[in-house]
């Protein structure tokens, strides 16, 4: 009755029956439109189960969910099912006829790194002439098209739809961030991922996930269940987990390391701040692009090139043309010599590895002046582990907000203060609590080779303060302090 629909979908009961084509699938009710098919699942804040009557009210005509209601439509199908999150998953994968099957879709997960991966392999793809897909943070991309992003990983259906939008216009690979809620929450439960690239794993997302075994067995879940046998994983072997994550995946293992023996090694020759002489698989290159993470990450795009059965010549070639990509180490330098670098990092570890490049590459006896603050309702433990990261190889620091969302600013800084007391004998430390007051004291405090660091917003352009995102962009008011 339901087609190819409910294919590999365990029914438990079915009530009614199913009388007109399902044109749609939602789970939020408000956007039920006649003949649509509403799941009902418990998601984090609401119980969807609560807004079955107002999905029929709206047309809904098929309801999935786990628990049937006490008092049925006569003129509604109702289908019950075990998890209705993973069964979500399945419908819009059948919905748009399975579109993974039809496009090569590579995964990237971990803390840090998957936005660069994910854009640099974009990039690559388009510059040697293939039809590609992007699913990222930043924005979603189909060809040269350009689609806002609202989450690091869409939902089921605008991951399904996405992709079969990708296939209708021709895209022969998609790269998608894969992030750890996007896992938990099953969004991507039905996907099968020609490969999957694991970047490291720190300290993130613990008001979410409680601990840390936790957080790091989601990601591997990725690993575990989403990569198809005749596949690939590449791992970062430099991670202490990076072995753990391939564990139990079916597809064939690769290694790309720094400091390891590896499948795919990289070592940094020179570090400048217009790029880096990098050694790759024995064969030396010049890249646009700065910080040892980035090496990481190249080393990352690099093995999955070759994987994806790209010759080494070109890939090494694309890998010299790359640029940076929006909101990660780009960097500004002001008239009387001032560096500005803007970059997302907003974990400790993701703090500890830009400060780490900026020190090498700052000239002796010149200041790092680290800009930073935490985002509000969000994983509180890691505030004063940011603060510690930032005083150990800063300057001068300056706390300040970042996206205090419904937390007050104060309170925040408060929290990231705590492990900085210990450092104030050696580096200043200035707290002030306005973003842009803070990034124009960094600008007024710098001389002719300091370096400003401005990190946790990188590519956003909006500052959250109790629900309401007002325009705020790090680079735009740095330039403008610049340039005035």
């Amino acid at each position: 009755m339901f087609g190819k629909l409910f294919e590999n979908i365990h029914i438990i009961k079915q009530e009614g029956e199913l009388t007109s084509c399902i044109k749609s699938i939602e789970f939020d009710s408000r956007k039920i439109v006649d003949d649509s098919l509403f799941v009902a699942y418990k998601g984090v804040a609401v119980d969807g189960h609560d807004f079955i009557d107002k999905a029929i009210e709206n047309g809904a005509k098929l309801i999935v969910c786990e628990v049937l209601p006490e008092e049925l439509n006569k003129d509604v199908c109702y289908v019950q099912v075990k998890d209705s999150q993973i069964c979500l998953s399945h419908l819009a994968r059948n919905f748009y006829n399975k579109p993974d099957t039809l496009i090569k879709l590579i995964g990237v997960t971990g803390t840090n790194g998957k936005t660069s991966i994910a854009s640099f392999l974009y990039d690559m793809l388009m510059s040697l002439g293939y039809k590609t897909g992007l699913l990222s943070t930043i924005e979603n991309k189909i060809n040269a098209n350009i689609y806002k992003a609202t989450h690091t990983t869409g939902d089921s259906i605008q991951v399904c739809s996405m992709l079969d939008q990708m296939v209708n216009e021709g895209c022969e690979y998609c790269f998608m961030e894969v992030s750890s809620h996007a896992i938990d929450q099953n969004r991507i439960a039905a996907l099968e991922f020609e490969a999957g690239i694991f970047t490291n794993i720190t300290h993130d997302h613990l008001d979410y996930h409680k601990t840390f075994k936790n957080y790091i067995n989601v990601k591997k879940r990725f690993f575990d269940e989403n990569i198809r046998k005749t596949g690939f994983a590449i791992t970062n072997i430099d991670d202490k987990n990076g072995n753990y994550m391939m564990q139990n995946t079916k597809a064939n293992i690769y290694s790309y390391s720094i400091n390891s023996f590896a499948d795919y090694k990289c070592k940094i020759i020179e570090r400048h701040f217009n790029g880096m002489q990098l050694e790759i698989d024995n064969s030396e290159l010049w890249v646009n692009i700065i910080g040892d993470f980035n090496a990481y990450n190249l080393s990352a795009v690099y093995a999955t090139c070759i994987n994806l059965g790209f010759s080494k010549e070109e890939v090494l070639i694309s890998l010299s043309n790359l640029k940076s990509v929006n909101g990660r180490f780009q960097h500004i330098v002001s008239p009387k010599g001032v560096i500005g670098v803007i970059d997302y990092a907003h974990t400790p570890d993701a703090l500890v590895n830009i400060l780490e490049s900026l020190n090498e590459l700052k000239t002796e006896g010149k200041n790092i002046i680290t800009v930073f603050g935490a985002g509000g309702n969000r994983d509180k433990t890691k505030r004063p582990e940011m603060g510690k990261a930032v005083c150990k190889l800063t300057d001068i620091a300056v706390i300040t907000s970042d996206n205090p969302r419904f937390e007050k600013p104060e309170e925040i800084i408060a929290d990231i203060y705590v492990a900085c007391k210990q450092y104030e004998d050696r580096i200043k430390i200035l707290k002030i609590t306005n973003r842009e007051e803070a990034i124009k004291t960094a600008a007024l405090i710098a001389n002719s080779g300091d370096i400003i660091l401005i990190a946790g917003k990188g590519h956003e352009t909006y500052q959250d303060v109790e629900g309401t995102k007002h325009h705020f962009d790090d680079k735009e008011i740095l330039t403008k302090i610049f340039n005035n």
